[in-house]
């Protein structure tokens, strides 16, 4: 049944009441619970609860933001950025540590427990599987794996999640001495799995590895020679951004 304002509710009370404005109000009241009830079966939430819109952020050093003030970890800029376009985006709650493998996300997870449903769940891992010498095959589903929990954290909905490419620390100045060209090559067969993975699920993939690969001055690196500074970060935000945008905005069915 659709209720327009002013018709259906308002014409019955005069009719029953003449007006009564205690029977109006009484009514709206009962159409304003059933309406939060609805909400909050659709949300997972309870009315009045949280009504940011929530972001998970899964992954390693890259997504801790190793060597930089938290103001800059990509995670915490991107919910800002999205702020500014006024979406109520709540600060990132972030499952992630420095030297994490796939296999230690995935305990890391356990232990923290986030309860969803998230509208926003971004997923980053893998660099230190191949530092460790893993190969690409083997990560490839411990990666799935990850990716259907960051599903499931976004309400089983793949639209509210992004897969966020593996940079190549290769090209930076922690690998002197080392193959580089090999590292790259390791880094673009993981990268080719966690995409294949993305797209088997429908999930959004970015590509912030050519970022890392673009020369640049040592400002675009943190003081470790390894990971990011919050300059580059900020280029992983824009890279980043349409997707979160889109997942943040997809309608609650």
């Amino acid at each position: 049944m659709r209720i327009t304002a002013g018709h259906t509710i308002t014409r019955g009370a005069r009719a029953v009441c003449g007006g009564d404005r205690t029977l109006v109000h009484g009514a709206l009241a009962v159409l304003a619970a059933a309406l939060l009830a609805g909400c909050a079966a659709r949300t997972g939430r309870a009315p009045g609860e949280n009504s940011s819109l929530r972001y998970l952020a899964l992954g390693d050093s890259y997504t801790i933001g190793e060597s930089v003030p938290p103001a800059e970890r990509w995670p915490v800029v991107l919910a800002a950025r999205l702020r500014s376009e006024g979406l109520a985006v709540a600060e990132p709650e972030i499952v992630a540590r420095t030297g994490w493998t796939t296999d230690e996300l995935s305990e890391g997870i356990d232990r923290a427990a986030p309860r969803g449903p998230y509208d926003l769940v971004t997923l980053l891992i893998g660099v230190n599987d191949q530092y460790r010498g893993a190969d690409a095959a083997a990560y490839a589903p411990k990666f799935a794996a990850l990716l259907d929990r960051a599903i499931a954290f976004a309400g089983g909905r793949p639209e509210r999640a992004v897969v966020v490419s593996i940079p190549d620390w290769g090209v930076t100045p922690y690998a002197e001495g080392r193959d580089r060209a090999q590292i790259g090559a390791a880094i673009d067969r993981f990268n080719a799995e966690n995409r294949a993975a993305a797209e088997r699920a429908r999930v959004a993939w970015v590509d912030v590895t050519s970022i890392s690969r673009r020369p640049g001055s040592r400002e675009r690196l943190a003081d470790d020679g390894l990971h990011p500074s919050g300059a580059m970060y900020r280029e992983w935000v824009e890279a980043v951004l349409p997707a979160a945008r889109q997942a943040v905005r997809v309608e609650t069915r």
